[in-house]
């Protein structure tokens, strides 16, 4: 494959002047879609794609061999060119190719094995067997974590809370601490009775600076409260780390360096803290969502595969229309940590300026990604996004009905009604416009570009699908890009500075600003 983004031809250049209003029609909408597992579709009727553009897009694809490189992803290449590592999130929720042995350890048996300690471990807590330091029994479990430790786990357990209260599964409510700022941690635990609070301490390193200054935090609070903090904290961290196996935890659940921290959400850095609240059978019907994404995603013909879609789109509208952003948009409350984690995923994942082989890229790549709920980002930068110098392609997230059982019809209908009405005009809205000679300022030019994930609810299996089709499709644009989507080196410049800051800068510069800041 080539080593750069190539154009695809002159055929896949000829849509930019396409126009959505006379491209947007109802048969085109009915057409347009593909299914994207757990029961979720992905439509892009919306999008400034002809037949032209998606051959364009197809052949590029072939000639990238996007879906051999997942094939050689997920039966244990060395895709982490940079930290010369396999990249295995996939195998977390289900065997799609060859088993993966390292080390002679099965590695789809050892994580496995891990998601059964989980499930032996939430059992032994809502039976009263594993209790805290007075003898009470555990009530609220709290995670301990940053980055992707912390926006994924949190992203997924407030997509299902309602869920699960509805239905009488919620075992356990959960919180997070991950900012370094102490004002995090103490908020959190200002609200808790620490006698019946578990913590999990989530760091694959066991080294990461802001996790463990919380870490100590919350022990300080324990012991000042007569607690033991070993009775009330398990860890979740690699076998190698100084957390494992460690007589300051109650127990230990690993997960290894194969697991990125951004698409560890499936793993034990996610699967603990969702099988203590929602029990084991949930988060086994998260992973099973996920892993009927990832079978779908193996399909080499872009009109089938909706991963692969709405990867190419996204590459047709970084490189070739030049958009820099893109808005994701979930008519759903649910979802309202979802675009603070596909953040990371996107940006941590794509935000590179040099290929695989270290060569300094001449081309775009990741775009910047933002987004909140619907209806409430209406009311904020839709603004922009209607009528702005920028063109943003929107990413639209919709369900049928809602988690919740009530609701009530006020001027002929219902609040669920109303959101996916809003949704439904919004997409409009933007696709098509609306003209006024008279009045600049109320003129709408549309042509403003949308896709569509929709389902019938957010339920788990939809839940785990959704995550999936994300990871996905950050992928095969890292492939098509040919970036290593599995490091993240931008992260690491950071944590040296500061250690060189609290250890007393030498570069005057960083003397300064430390000054400024009392450090």
């Amino acid at each position: 494959a080539a080593s750069s983004t190539r154009r695809p031809g002159r055929r896949c250049s000829e849509g930019r002047a396409v126009s959505l209003k006379k491209l947007l029609t109802a048969e085109r909408i009915a057409q347009c879609s593909i299914p994207a597992g757990g029961g979720l579709t992905y439509n892009y009727a919306a999008k400034r794609v002809t037949d032209e553009v998606l051959a364009g897009l197809q052949q590029l694809a072939d000639e990238q061999q996007l879906i051999a490189k997942f094939q050689d992803l997920f039966n244990g290449a060395i895709a982490n060119v940079g930290e010369k590592r396999m990249v295995l999130h996939h195998l977390l929720r289900g065997q799609l190719g060859n088993p993966v042995v390292h080390g002679g350890k099965d590695l789809g048996a050892f994580y496995a094995q891990q998601q059964q300690k989980i499930a032996k471990f939430c059992a032994e807590v809502y039976k009263g067997e594993r209790k805290g330091s007075t003898g009470k029994e555990f009530e609220v479990a709290v995670q301990i974590g940053i980055g992707g430790s912390d926006l994924g786990p949190r992203a997924l357990y407030l997509a299902l809370e309602q869920y699960a209260r509805e239905r009488k599964l919620l075992k356990m409510q959960a919180r997070f601490i991950s900012n370094v700022d102490p004002d995090d941690a103490n908020a959190v635990l200002a609200g808790l009775n620490l006698e019946t609070t578990l913590f999990i301490l989530v760091s694959k390193s066991g080294i990461t600076q802001e996790t463990l200054a919380n870490e100590q935090l919350v022990r300080k609070k324990m012991t000042e409260a007569g607690l033991d903090p070993s009775k009330h904290m398990v860890a979740v961290t690699s076998e190698t780390s100084p957390l494992a196996k460690s007589s300051d935890y109650a127990d230990s659940f690993f997960i290894d360096d194969f697991i990125g921290g951004r698409y560890s959400s499936t793993s034990a850095v996610g699967g603990a803290i969702l099988s203590l609240a929602f029990g084991p059978t949930v988060f086994e019907e998260i992973l099973a969502g996920a892993h009927e994404a990832d079978a779908l995603a193996r399909n080499p013909n872009i009109r089938e595969n909706a991963a692969l879609m709405d990867a190419m789109i996204g590459v047709w509208e970084r490189n070739f229309l030049g958009y820099p952003c893109t808005a994701v948009l979930p008519y759903c409350q649910a979802l309202v940590r979802f675009p603070a984690h596909l953040q990371q995923l996107d940006m941590e994942s794509n935000g590179k300026c040099v290929n695989r082989d270290n060569e300094r890229l001449s081309y775009a790549t990741g775009p910047i990604v933002f987004g909140e709920p619907g209806t409430n980002g209406q009311h904020s930068f839709y603004q922009l996004l209607h009528q702005g110098t920028d063109v943003v392609p929107l990413q639209f997230v919709g369900f049928r009905t809602a988690q919740t059982g009530f609701d009530l019809d006020v001027e002929g209908s219902t609040s669920e009604k109303k959101l996916n009405a809003n949704l439904t005009a919004q997409i409009a809205a933007f696709a098509l416009g609306k003209e006024n000679n008279d009045n600049r300022n109320k003129n709408f030019e549309g042509e403003r570009p949308s896709s569509l994930l929709h389902g019938d609810q957010l339920t788990p299996k939809a839940l785990g699908a959704l995550l999936a089709h994300f990871e996905n499709k950050v992928m095969f644009q890292g492939f098509a890009w040919n970036v290593n989507s599995f490091d993240q080196e931008g992260v690491q410049l950071g944590k040296i500075l500061t250690k060189e800051v609290l250890a007393g800068a030498k570069d005057p510069r960083l003397a300064a600003y430390a000054k400024l800041l009392g450090v």
